[in-house]
C-alpha cells in the first residue's frame, strides 16, 4: 500500500506544480509590476524545480507523470481571461494567483489526508509545496 500511496500522492503533486507553471506562464505578460513580475517567476521556478524532483522520483518508481486534466486547464484558462477582460490589472492577478494558490493549499492537503501511506520522501515534497502556496498568497497581498 505504501509503494501505491506514494505514486498516488507525487501524481497528484506533480499535476499541481505542471498547472501552477501553465497559469504563471498565461499572466506573466500581464503583470505591469516588476517586483510582482520577479516574485511570480520565482514562485513558477519553484514549482518547476520540484516538479523536476518529481519526475526522478516517479521514473525511480517506473511510473509516468501526471498532467493536469483538460477541464481544469479549461477552467483555469476560461476564469483567467474573463477576470482580465473585466480588468487587467497587477490586482486581477494577485487576486487569480491567490485563488489557485488557496486551491492548491486545499487539494494538496487532503492528497497528504488521503495517502497517508506515502513515504516520508513524498510526504515532505507535499509540504513543502503546501508551503510554498501559503507563503506566496501572503507575500503577494500587497497587490490585492
Amino acid at each position: 500500500m505504501q509503494i501505491n500511496d506514494t505514486i498516488s500522492l507525487l501524481k497528484e503533486c506533480d499535476a499541481g506544480t505542471k498547472m501552477a507553471v501553465l497559469s504563471i506562464n498565461e499572466i506573466l505578460d500581464r503583470v505591469q509590476n516588476q517586483k510582482f513580475k520577479e516574485m511570480l517567476v520565482d514562485f513558477k521556478d519553484k514549482h518547476a524545480n520540484i516538479g523536476n524532483e518529481i519526475h526522478i522520483m516517479l521514473t525511480q518508481q517506473d511510473e509516468e507523470d501526471k498532467e493536469p486534466t483538460p477541464i481544469a486547464k479549461g477552467m483555469s484558462w476560461v476564469k483567467t481571461n474573463m477576470k482580465m477582460i473585466v480588468e487587467e490589472s497587477d490586482r486581477t492577478v494577485a487576486d487569480l494567483i491567490t485563488d489557485g494558490c488557496n486551491m492548491g493549499v486545499k487539494s494538496l492537503s487532503r492528497y497528504l489526508n488521503q495517502y497517508t501511506s506515502a513515504d516520508e520522501k513524498s510526504k515532505n515534497v507535499c509540504k513543502e509545496l503546501i508551503s510554498i502556496e501559503e507563503n506566496f498568497v501572503v507575500s503577494i497581498r500587497c497587490f490585492l
